[in-house]
């Protein structure tokens, strides 16, 4: 609450009126900390539900408001549960991760939060951007598996706001991976998340500071609904921190800063250099490494939740 300044923010937005689409694994609605916040859990596998620690932790850090304060606890909650408990932990797959997108753009939320990282897919690449054509806001974890790995996918996808995570001394989270794509990051070191059955537990990784970026989105569309997902993402990059030490391919532009976000103004772009003349820059998307746009597309894909550990508490 005190790195976001969040006593300050809520002044001006809460996220009222904002869903933010929780693609993760199932959540424990009736959670004190979520009551009345999560207005829809959508299954597209069809397996038993049964509340998880992981998307509830994630939910929670968007809009609890009972005994923890989400960074937007009045927004809304569309849980889809596409994420099954293996016996290695959650995993998704195609299938359940395109019906999730799917279902989310038909009932129209504004923000898609994905807390979860894995190789490239060519058929998530493309529901991605068809959400993005909608004006929907992707927002997904970096990952956690190093600063060795390749770029993970959705976050490395160029429609995609990637986040990495600080701890309480602002430094890189060291388990992050790492990249020219990641945007910006967010607190995501021990950090008190609601469990299912009540609980609570610590929370660390790319993936809790994902929902927190995906919660300060929905605060900055409470105030200017019309953004789209560019004016979001140059807000949340021209706003943000920059935090000394850190490399770019670790935070981006920095941390998160919801206070300046909500007024932030970003400059125009500039004119772009004539065709062949001096200067002159090939346009095309944010730029991803080539070695990352060159990985193979198995189908399905297998992705995990991008979280390094969850510690239960009381």
């Amino acid at each position: 609450m005190e790195r976001l300044r969040l006593a300050a923010v809520h002044e001006k937005a809460r996220g009222r009126r904002i869903a933010v689409a929780v693609i993760d694994s199932d959540v424990d609605a009736r959670h004190p900390d979520l009551h009345g916040a999560v207005v829809e859990r959508f299954d597209p596998g069809g397996a038993a539900a049964r509340p998880h620690v992981h998307g509830t932790g994630m939910a929670g850090a968007i809009v609890a408001k009972y005994r923890l304060r989400g960074v937007a606890p009045d927004a809304t909650i569309v849980a889809v549960k596409a994420f099954d408990e293996r016996d290695r932990g959650p995993e998704a797959t195609t299938f359940q991760i395109l019906k999730g997108i799917d279902h989310a753009m038909r009932r129209g939320v504004r923000v898609i939060n994905m807390s979860f990282a894995g190789p490239h897919d060519a058929m998530i690449a493309r529901k991605l951007q068809e959400a993005y054509d909608k004006g929907i806001v992707l927002v997904a974890a970096a990952g956690n598996a190093g600063p060795k790995s390749p770029p993970l996918y959705p976050a490395a996808d160029p429609n995609v706001i990637a986040v990495g995570a600080t701890d309480r001394a602002d430094k890189p989270f060291a388990q992050a991976s790492r990249g020219n794509h990641v945007a910006v990051a967010a607190p995501g070191v021990d950090i008190l998340v609601p469990a299912p059955n009540g609980a609570y537990q610590l929370s660390t990784g790319t993936s809790v500071a994902a929902a927190h970026v995906s919660a300060v989105v929905a605060l900055m569309l409470e105030k200017r609904p019309d953004l789209t997902p560019d004016e979001v993402r140059a807000i949340l990059v021209g706003s943000a921190t920059a935090l000394s030490g850190a490399a770019e391919t670790e935070v981006g532009a920095g941390l998160v800063d919801p206070l300046k976000a909500l007024d932030y103004e970003p400059p125009e772009p500039a004119e772009p250099a004539v065709a062949g003349g001096p200067g002159a820059t090939p346009a095309g998307p944010a730029s991803v490494p080539p070695a990352a746009a060159a990985m193979p597309s198995p189908a399905p894909a297998t992705t995990r939740p991008a979280q390094a550990e969850g510690r239960p508490t009381r």
